[in-house]
Order: C-alpha cells, then sequence, then structure tokens
C-alpha cells in the first residue's frame, strides 16, 4: 500500500503593499510522500505572492498536466500556471501554451545552473524567479501541522513568518514575462 499524503493546515494573512492586496486565507496543503518540507513551504509562498480568492493548489507532484497552483477564469481557461522546484523544459513549454501567464519559482543550491541549461527566453508569457537556498531552507523550518502565518511584501522584500520567526527573502528575477 502506498503512503498517504501528510495534511497540513494553515491560516495565512497576506499584506501585498506592491499589488494592494490584503487578505486571510485557510489553506490545506497536502504533503505528498515524496516532498520535502521545503517545497511544501515553496508552494505555499507561492501562494501568498499571487493571492486571491480564485487561485487553488493543483495536484502538482501527482500530476504531470497540472501545476502546483493555478488560477482558471469563469470559462475555465487558465489564467495563471505556477510551479515550484526545476521543472523539465517541456513542461514549462506546455504549461506557457495552456495557460496566459506562467511563474516558475525555482529554489535549491542549483536554481541558477538549472536556468542557464534552459532554452526558454523566448516565451513571453514566462516569469521565473529563484528563491535563495538558504532562505527555502529557513522557510522549512517555519512548517508545522497547523500553521498561522503572516506573508508580508513591500518593494520586492518579502517577510513569511509565524510570530516568533520569520523569513526575509529577495527573489532573484531570472525572466520576467513581457
Amino acid at each position: 500500500m502506498a503512503p498517504k499524503s501528510t495534511i497540513y493546515k494553515a491560516e495565512l494573512q497576506v499584506a501585498d503593499m506592491d499589488r494592494n492586496y490584503y487578505g486571510s486565507h485557510a489553506l490545506t496543503l497536502a504533503l505528498h510522500p515524496s516532498e520535502t518540507l521545503e517545497r511544501m513551504m515553496v508552494r505555499l509562498l507561492a501562494f501568498g505572492l499571487h493571492a486571491e480568492e480564485s487561485l487553488c493548489f493543483g495536484n502538482g507532484l501527482s500530476a504531470d498536466d497540472e501545476p502546483d497552483l493555478w488560477k482558471k477564469d469563469l470559462t475555465g481557461a487558465i489564467a495563471l500556471w505556477i510551479d515550484v522546484g526545476l521543472p523539465e523544459e517541456k513542461l514549462v513549454k506546455k504549461a506557457c501554451s495552456r495557460a496566459e501567464a506562467v511563474y516558475v519559482y525555482a529554489y535549491g543550491r542549483t536554481s541558477e545552473l538549472w536556468w542557464k541549461q534552459q532554452k526558454l527566453d523566448r516565451l513571453e508569457n514566462l516569469s521565473v524567479l529563484s528563491i535563495p537556498h538558504l532562505s527555502s531552507q529557513a522557510l522549512a523550518k517555519l512548517a508545522s501541522r497547523s500553521m498561522k502565518l503572516d506573508c508580508t511584501v513591500q518593494e520586492g522584500q518579502i517577510w513569511l513568518g509565524n510570530g516568533s520567526e520569520s523569513v526575509q527573502l529577495e527573489l532573484s528575477k531570472l525572466k520576467m514575462r513581457a
């Protein structure tokens, strides 16, 4: 019998002054058996950076044809596709052909090297941002089965904290969509 996902609950308060968005989100995250806490927390960070009512988690690791996060419009068309990690080039191209905007949040020691090996510069609807390795590891330390987190964004600076600990991040913009 295959191991089951572990369920995490998060109350996420978002104050994004760059987008003028303020909201509270009760989230349920399934930690896939092959997923790390670091990856799960990067997914949660990506949610905070794009938070709105219609944004939801996809099947991600469980399905190749779904992102980690996405937003669909009222017709079912994919307005926003978000992947975390270092996806294969063909999957990124496929996402760009299906969605209006695609974001990849790359993390890990090899994220900058991964980007240099990709041939994705011509994809106009693609944005690729790199999370510093030490920052993504610090995010993993904030994880608990029941979390109350605050995500603040101001002038490109990001803070994610749980009341007693906080991680400050600044993402490297490897590619921004046109």
